[in-house]
């Protein structure tokens, strides 16, 4: 059995969402040391009330470090690992021009797994210890990224991506293949370990009707496990939409038409909503993804994250890869940010934070498990070290306050800023 551990430092804990008070930092508590036990956060608070409880525990004292959650990435193609900051396309011609060749290679299994393991590396180097992911169409990429995070006790939302038109032959599936391939991973995934399988349909103009009815069918069959699409990402996308279905209200509609819109769907982008499928979408729960640099990236638009989140929608955050331009979290936030910024509003540091990890967590329906250091969590936390280059350490030493001094680092912080990244309270960085 693991011997108890103490983590010392400035460790975060959110109490509240911090979009749902007037001052965010009230919904932050401070604690000076963390208690882990078999993989889970047993004990926070004092230091020395700490040691006293866990007599037996070993210490391992950062400081000053602000210990976190996990970073969770809510939205990610990992098979797009190696086509990340492809020059110059917009959404459809990125997809024909780099994703689909890309996604064409993880027929191969041993390729899928080299990526599985490359992207998994990368991620938690940036101290994401969570993520929600596309595959492809090959029940092989699933297999490879659910093995490699199985192999280091990783929570992963994945499922294989569903597309019977508008891709390459060589990407298509079928209405009965999705389904049926689907059903299978489910059954040998989800639920195992720290595993939660998503049934993914690439979005409404590469899915026909029958491939929608029938992933609408076997999410009614398997209503536990998620369901991750896209939504309204370019307005090229939605006259698109429009021309396949024409008897929808509205983009949602074609998701909402075939039982893929509830409590537990997840929609990338939703950028450019109609207001009936705000009001809908808030209805029936459904979760909202917010992926900025990617956004930027494709000049997608500008995310309303003020106005969605004031009309009470579920939100999270993530990275996009490969359409998004970073890995990093840590520069997503910074993303965020620079969009609210031309939307006219500024996100406070706590509100950033909390939508890479406890935001994310709720879009994914795991925020009783991971995103918020509190007991009886699963300990996935990461050590963010607030002066990891001049830079930011020239600036945070003008600092006030905590906020002041942790805002650099969200603006100009990478990889060398997490100083430690812990899964289930095992040390992988």
């Amino acid at each position: 059995m693991e011997q108890d551990l103490i983590l010392a430092g400035r460790v975060l804990s959110f109490v509240a969402s911090p979009f749902a008070t007037d001052r965010p930092e009230d919904a932050v508590e401070l604690h000076e040391a963390i208690g882990l036990r078999g993989g889970k956060i047993i004990a926070l608070g004092d230091r020395l009330a700490l040691q006293k409880a866990l007599p037996d525990a070993s210490l391992i004292d950062h400081g000053t470090q602000l210990i976190l959650p996990g970073f969770v990435d809510a939205h990610v193609h990992y098979p797009q690992t190696a086509i990340i900051a492809s020059w110059g396309k917009r959404l459809i011609d990125w997809l024909n021009t780099y994703t689909f060749p890309e996604e064409a290679r993880f027929g191969d299994p041993a390729y899928a797994a080299e990526i599985a393991t490359r992207y998994l590396d990368l991620t938690t180097a940036c101290g994401t210890t969570t993520v929600a992911s596309y595959c492809t169409i090959h029940p092989a990429s699933v297999e490879a990224l659910f093995t490699a995070a199985q192999a280091r006790g990783q929570r992963v939302v994945a499922g294989k991506t569903c597309m019977d038109r508008n891709a390459p032959e060589s990407l298509r599936d079928t209405a009965q293949s999705a389904y049926d391939d689907s059903a299978a991973l489910i059954g040998r995934w989800h639920g195992v370990d720290r595993l939660t399988y998503a049934i993914t349909p690439r979005f409404s103009p590469t899915s026909t009707p029958e491939q929608l009815e029938a992933l609408g069918a076997l999410w009614a069959a398997h209503p536990d496990c998620l369901m991750q699409t896209h939504l309204s990402e370019q307005l090229d996308e939605i006259d698109w939409v429009a021309q396949l279905f024409p008897q929808a209200r509205d983009y949602l509609d074609t998701y909402e038409g075939f039982g893929l819109l509830r409590d537990g769907a997840v929609f990338g982008h939703a950028i450019h909503l109609q207001q009936r499928e705000k009001d809908r979408l808030l209805e029936t729960g459904a979760s909202l993804v917010h992926c900025p640099t990617s956004n930027t990236f494709i000049g997608s638009g500008l995310f309303d994250m003020a106005g969605l989140m004031a009309d009470g929608h579920r939100i999270g955050l993530a990275t996009d890869t490969g359409g998004g331009s970073s890995f990093s979290m840590l520069r997503t936030m910074a993303a965020a940010y620079e969009v609210a910024q031309l939307r006219g509003a500024a996100l406070h540091p706590a509100q950033l934070l909390w939508l890479a990890t406890q935001g994310s967590a709720r879009a994914l329906h795991l925020e009783d498990k991971v995103g918020n250091l509190t007991v009886g969590m699963e300990a996935d936390l990461l050590v963010l070290d607030l002066a990891s280059t001049a830079a930011i350490a020239q600036r945070s030493r003008q600092a006030q306050d905590l906020w002041e001094a942790v805002f650099p680092t969200l603006m100009m912080g990478d990889d060398r800023a997490i100083r430690e990244v812990r899964i289930a309270g095992r040390k992988v960085v």
